[in-house]
């Protein structure tokens, strides 16, 4: 004899909701995946104009080495300055634990590139959580749009004789839209009093020669 769809209603969604919360701690999990980031302070700087650009690590684990790369258009922004945020204990906020080992610290105008190579050495730690890697620093050359593409690679600690292994995470690359300075009200109130003066000042000295000209001369 089959049951009334009544009877059997509950303990289907029970099974439903079962399943569903099963489900969700793998969402969290590929959530909560490394990530490495390109965070410029300004996505519209401005012509003339200084920026920086953090590149950033997230929910990271184990982290014993870093190799980074960013390309821009070099047409567009030049590249000033390059600091590392490598060993948590000199620069809080960073990355790594010391010593600290930099390999290759690395900026070129000319191709557009920087890479920074660098890993921690003996005894230290591996690095788990969020820091930041490195802060460049930009100057807008031009107006346009310069793409801020980031290639990585992360590394953890190895266990000898094993070598490191890659660690899997994520790059998020970044843009930035230099535009030209706008006017300030104040700047533009000045222009205008300047303009309205010089004006002012013309059309009465024209009045005035044209009171004493006489009549018939030019």
């Amino acid at each position: 004899m089959r049951q009334p769809f009544s009877s059997i209603k509950k303990p289907l969604i029970l099974l439903t909701i079962c399943a569903l919360l099963a489900v969700v701690p793998i969402y969290e999990v590929m959530a909560q995946g490394a990530t490495v980031k390109v965070q410029p302070s300004t996505a519209a700087p401005k012509y003339g104009e200084n920026f920086t650009v953090d590149i950033t690590v997230s929910n990271v684990q184990n982290l014993y080495a870093v190799d980074v790369q960013l390309s821009w258009n070099k047409d567009i922004i030049r590249i000033s300055s390059a600091t590392p945020q490598l060993g948590v204990e000199s620069h809080p906020g960073g990355v790594l634990h010391q010593n600290v080992y930099i390999a290759l610290n690395s900026m070129s105008q000319q191709t557009g590139t920087y890479q920074l190579v660098a890993t921690s050495e003996g005894s230290a730690a591996a690095f788990s959580g969020s820091g930041k890697i490195v802060t460049l620093t930009f100057t807008v050359i031009h107006t346009g749009h310069s793409e801020l593409t980031l290639e990585t690679e992360l590394a953890d600690k190895p266990v000898p004789p094993n070598p490191a292994n890659l660690i899997n995470h994520t790059d998020l690359s970044s843009s930035v839209n230099a535009v030209i300075p706008e006017f300030s009200t104040v700047f533009a109130l000045v222009v205008f009093l300047i303009l309205a003066t010089s004006a002012l000042v013309f059309s009465k000295k024209h009045m005035k020669k044209n009171v004493n000209t006489p009549p018939g001369r030019n």
